[in-house]
C-alpha cells in the first residue's frame, strides 16, 4: 500500500499545482490586461501618422479615468517584430503603426466605448483594442483546465480513500484469527482498530512524502525548462510560495485521510464480525 500511495500522492500534487499554477496566471493575465487598451494608428503616411498619434497621447492623458498612457517606442517596435519579419524586416518602406498603451481604472474601461470615439475623433486612423477581449478564449481556457485540475485532485483522493479501505480489510481478513484471540482476552474494537489505524497512518506517510518528493523534483525540472523559453505567458504560471505550502501539506492530509478512512473501516468490519 505505501507504494500504491506514493503513485496516488505523486498525481495528486501534479494535478494540484497544475491547478495553483494556472490560477496564478489568470491572476497576471487578470491584472496585466484585464482594464487595459491599445490604440494603433494605422496611416501609412508616416507625417500624418505622427501627428494623429500625438493628438491621440493628447486626448487620453486628459481623459478621466486614465491611469497611465504610454506609447511604445520604435526601438521596442522592431524588437516585438523582428521574430516575424527578422533583422533587416524593417529597414525599408513597411509602414509600422503608432502603438499606445493605456491603463483604465475599472470605471474607465467601462466606458471604453466613449473613450473609443474620443480618439477617433482627432485620430480618424486609429483602431482601440480590448485587449481583455482579445484574450477571452485564453481566459476561457484556463479557467476549464483550473476546473479540471480540480476535479482531478477530487479523484485522486477518492481512489486514494478506496485503496485504504481494500488494503484495510485485506489485512482485516489476514489477522482475523489474531484479532479473535485479541477479544479473547479482553481487547475492544477500539483498541484493535488503534493498532490497524497506526500501521495505516505509517504507511501514507511514507507513501505521502515519496510522491510529495518526486513530484517537486519534476516541478522543479518542469520550471526550470519554462523558464529557459522566455515566455511571459508560461512564466506567469509559477508557483508562490503559499502554494508550495498547500501541496507540501497534501501529504498531511492524506495521512489523516488515510487514518480516518482506515478507523471507520475497521471499526464496521469489527461490528459484523461479533
Amino acid at each position: 500500500m505505501p507504494w500504491v500511495i506514493a503513485i496516488m500522492m505523486f498525481l495528486t500534487v501534479l494535478a494540484a499545482a497544475a491547478g495553483l499554477g494556472l490560477g496564478t496566471a489568470a491572476s497576471s493575465l487578470d491584472e496585466d490586461t484585464g482594464t487595459r487598451a491599445t490604440v494603433q494608428i494605422v496611416e501609412p503616411n508616416p507625417d500624418r501618422r505622427e501627428a494623429q498619434a500625438r493628438a491621440a497621447l493628447a486626448v487620453l492623458e486628459g481623459q478621466e479615468g486614465v491611469e497611465s498612457v504610454r506609447r511604445i517606442g520604435s526601438e521596442e517596435m522592431e524588437a516585438l517584430l523582428e521574430p516575424w519579419l527578422g533583422p533587416g524586416g524593417l529597414e525599408g518602406d513597411l509602414p509600422i503603426p503608432a502603438m499606445i498603451e493605456v491603463d483604465l481604472s475599472p470605471a474607465a474601461y467601462a466606458r471604453l466605448e466613449s473613450l473609443r470615439a474620443a480618439v477617433t475623433e482627432v485620430a480618424p486612423s486609429a483602431r482601440v483594442d480590448d485587449n481583455a477581449q482579445w484574450l477571452a478564449p485564453l481566459a476561457g481556457l484556463i479557467r476549464a483546465l483550473r476546473w479540471l485540475a480540480g476535479a482531478l485532485v477530487l479523484l485522486m483522493i477518492g481512489a486514494t480513500a478506496a485503496t485504504v479501505v481494500l488494503a484495510a480489510r485485506a489485512s482485516l481478513d489476514t489477522h482475523r484469527s489474531t484479532i479473535e484471540v485479541l477479544h479473547l482476552m479482553g481487547a475492544t474494537d477500539v483498541q484493535v482498530a488503534r493498532l490497524f489505524q497506526r500501521r495505516i497512518a505509517l504507511d501514507a506517510l511514507f507513501g505521502g512524502i515519496v510522491g510529495l518528493i518526486a513530484a517537486s523534483l519534476v516541478l522543479l525540472v518542469i520550471g526550470a525548462r519554462v523558464g529557459a523559453l522566455g515566455s511571459d505567458l508560461l512564466g506567469s504560471a509559477h508557483l508562490p510560495v503559499l502554494s508550495w505550502a498547500v501541496l507540501v501539506a497534501l501529504p498531511v492530509f492524506g495521512v489523516a485521510l488515510a487514518t480516518v478512512v482506515a478507523r471507520a473501516t475497521i471499526l464496521r468490519a469489527l461490528g459484523r464480525m461479533l
